[in-house]
């Protein structure tokens, strides 16, 4: 499975991005799909995540009522709408696709593919 994410980019604070995540070679709806970031001279963290037929997202607390994940299972594609975007929230952000276990959507040594990474900036 590969997956190719993109939509990142350089924005003001309190600014929206949506990014897209596309996966191709597998079969897309029986993964559960997250997204994670990595800011430099942190670890990636978890930012969101959706169950494999999109009936359930889970958000980290600082992603909570400012981002939506959503997914197309039709188009093999997963996004991330993020709006009120603040400086804190720059960093490479990377998708990941985790047919193990849909009971650690958080936890990222359950996931099995991993997309490249689109940079996001926030600027102050």
């Amino acid at each position: 499975v590969q997956l190719q994410a993109s939509g990142g980019g350089l924005v003001q604070a309190g600014a929206s991005l949506k990014l897209s995540c596309t996966a191709s070679g597998g079969e897309f709806s029986s993964f559960l799909m997250g997204w994670f970031r990595q800011a430099p001279g942190k670890e990636r963290e978890f930012v969101a995540a959706i169950s494999r037929h999109g009936t359930y997202t889970y958000y980290a607390d600082s992603a909570k009522d400012r981002f939506t994940v959503s997914r197309d299972n039709d188009k093999s594609t997963v996004y991330l709408q993020m709006n009120s975007l603040k400086p804190e929230d720059s960093g490479v952000y990377t998708c990941g696709a985790n047919s193990r276990s849909t009971l650690t959507p958080r936890d990222e040594s359950y996931y099995d593919y991993w997309g490249q990474g689109t940079q996001v900036t926030v600027s102050s």
